[in-house]
């Protein structure tokens, strides 16, 4: 083979490897894009696969939705029906079938704005009942009911299921505060399953705020219920951002209160309650807290027996609340009146039979509530004069045997010589038949008088919207300088009637400590050194609470600290020393006199130096021992 056929042979097979890899290049590109253009069809497929299995899917929802008994009743537009009597305006809703707005139409109670007080509007509240059936369940506030027997005071919420229908009938009471609610069933026993007898109701609200001061509104804002047994139970109105309890109790009624009204749902049979929550919603929302309940209440699913209710939606005033009570027709004893707060048992007592019939007789003379307060001040001061007037003349016995008590000190200056001073005081004072702890009791009697108008007037609604002297409405406090913005302590404003009564008090507490000073040795005054500081003190503290508390309560407490110095000064002016102490000279002689009667009562102050010679005398035992040894 020569040169040129070798390189032919070369030449040839170069064209034919370099056609078979060139080949094999373009078949792998080839393969490569329609690897490429498999997997884009087979999303593409998988993308259509999605969309169909969807519109399956929802055909198939909609088959079964147009099976579903409840499918017509989820179809609607919303519409409002309103019903009204003499003092209420209710506006229902066609979604749901409840309540959306309840309005007071009595001028008395005005908003803070100046209009009606509304209670609750649009979606402040929701009641929702929830009953299982076989096939569908029904949960009222996703389906539109149709409004019937339309009267002014009253409608039939009407939801048609399968063959049969769900009423919720409301029918307003004439001139009351009450609504009527009964649940009925019709026609629907092959809807529910043969064991359900109950239903479950889920109540939820935002409560809006209605005073002027949030937190001293909150502070009287709270869940009510009062059980089986007739005792009224609140959930805690303080305490952290929310408060929520799970219990399983049989109540008559649930409340969602603020300060000056109230919505009470009452049941004609006791209601399970299953939850019950509140929770603070922020200050400058509008609102104070949202509280919702869930509980499970009686339900004939043959509709022989409805499930009624009644709605109180109204005031937080004692004979209001009475009245309405009649009209719910119940056996039992609601006791709606402990809407009302008054304070624990003994102060309740003292503020329902004594306090509440004085302001209704006072207010009744049509005077304003400032003055009224002066009065009930007044009347106050004088039942209290006689008590008083003993704790002021054992603070003057004290004052007029002072000498005799310097003579002690002057003979026992050695603090070792304590108890032997101690007795020989306790001894002067037996004899003059005085007691230190005299003017004590006097003023600790009338305590139940200070708490229970503490816990009365912020709860008097009376006092709402009243105006006087400075201070637009005396249930809430009086701001002279409002600086618009919140410091610690302190809020953000200035109380003058807090103010006043804070001065009143300070003065106050110099007078009584010049009067008890009379009573102590130089070292009890000097023990009672940092006592006497926080007695001043006390009402610069109370300053702080009471800044944000009740214009009225200040006021009653400024005047009653008021009349407390006039009538000590009037006390001091008539109480003749010279005569008191010829007075106590007499007892004195009288008492030598009578030391031999055995049969005698002997006074506290009496047995007060009979124990102190008995532990005299066991100090000097004990002294006497340690000197043997």
């Amino acid at each position: 083979m020569n040169k040129n056929t070798l390189t032919a042979f070369v030449l040839m097979a170069l064209v034919v490897f370099g056609f078979m890899a060139y080949e094999n290049y373009a078949r792998r590109e080839q393969m490569a894009e329609q690897v490429v253009l498999d997997s884009i069809a087979q999303v593409e497929a998988q993308k259509e696969a999605k969309v169909r299995q969807k519109e399956l899917e929802k055909k198939a929802e909609e088959l079964a939705d147009t099976l579903n008994p409840l499918f017509e009743a989820r179809q609607g537009t919303a519409s409002t029906t309103v019903i009204e009597n003499e003092l209420l305006r209710v506006t229902l809703s066609n979604k749901g079938g409840q309540l959306q707005k309840v309005e007071l139409k009595d001028s008395t109670y005005k908003s803070r704005e100046g209009g009606n007080v509304v209670l609750f509007d649009g979606h402040d509240q929701n009641m929702k009942l929830m009953l299982d059936g076989k096939t569908a369940n029904i949960v009222t506030d996703e389906l539109f009911f149709t409004p019937t027997d339309v009267t002014k005071d009253g409608v039939t919420m009407h939801l048609p299921i399968a063959s049969g229908s769900l009423d919720i009938i409301y029918s307003l009471k004439p001139n009351a505060y009450i609504l009527d609610m009964d649940v009925k069933a019709t026609g629907l026993e092959g809807f529910f399953p043969s064991k359900t007898n109950e239903m479950q109701l889920e109540w939820t609200e935002n409560m809006k705020q209605q005073e002027k001061g949030y937190d001293f509104e909150n502070r009287y804002s709270t869940v009510t219920y009062r059980d089986t047994d007739g005792d009224t139970h609140e959930l805690s109105v303080s305490g952290g951002d929310e408060e929520e309890d799970e219990f399983e109790e049989k109540v008559k009624w649930i409340t969602y209160k603020t300060q000056f009204f109230s919505q009470v749902l009452i049941a004609d049979a006791p209601v399970t309650v299953n939850t019950m929550s509140s929770a603070y919603l922020e200050n400058g929302s509008g609102y104070l807290k949202t509280y919702k309940t869930t509980f499970a209440a009686d339900f004939d699913t043959k509709g022989v027996k409805p499930t009624c209710f009644h709605l109180y939606l109204g005031p937080n005033k004692f004979s209001t609340l009475k009245e309405n009570e009649k009209l719910v027709n119940s056996d039992d004893d609601l006791d709606l009146q402990s809407l009302v707060y008054m304070g624990w048992p003994i102060i309740k007592w003292i503020n329902r039979f004594i306090f509440l019939y004085a302001f209704d007789f006072l207010t009744g003379l049509g005077l304003n509530m400032g003055i009224v307060l002066v009065l009930l001040t007044l009347i106050v001061k004088f039942l209290v004069f006689p008590l008083m007037k003993k704790s002021y003349i054992a603070s003057a016995n004290m004052r007029v045997l002072r000498p005799k008590m310097d003579e002690i000190n002057a003979k026992y200056p050695k603090k070792e010589d304590a108890m032997l001073k101690q007795q020989e005081v306790m001894k002067l004072y037996s004899e003059y038949g005085v007691s230190p702890m005299g003017g004590c009791l006097p003023m600790l009697i009338q305590m139940p008088i200070w708490i229970a108008l503490f816990n009365f007037i912020p709860n008097y609604i009376e006092m709402r919207g009243e105006s006087f002297l400075w201070a637009d409405d005396l249930s809430t406090y009086d701001d002279i300088i409002n600086w618009g913005f919140n410091i610690w302590g302190i809020g953000d404003h200035l109380s003058l009637f807090c103010i006043l009564w804070c001065f009143v008090t300070v003065f106050n507490s110099i007078i009584t400590q010049r009067q008890q000073q009379y009573a102590m040795t130089p070292e009890q005054q000097q023990q009672m050194g940092m006592m006497k500081w926080m007695t001043y003190l006390m009402p610069i503290i109370f300053f702080f609470s009471f800044n944000s508390y009740s214009a009225g309560l200040n006021w009653y407490y400024f005047i009653s600290g008021l009349v407390s110095i006039l009538m000590m000064w009037f006390l001091r002016k008539t109480t003749d020393d010279d005569k008191l102490l010829r007075k106590l000279e007499k007892r004195h002689a009288e008492r030598k006199a009578n030391a031999g009667d055995k049969k005698k009562t002997s006074s506290i102050m009496e047995r007060l130096q009979a124990m102190q010679e008995k532990q005299l005398e066991i100090l000097k035992q004990q002294q006497e021992a340690r000197d043997k040894k």
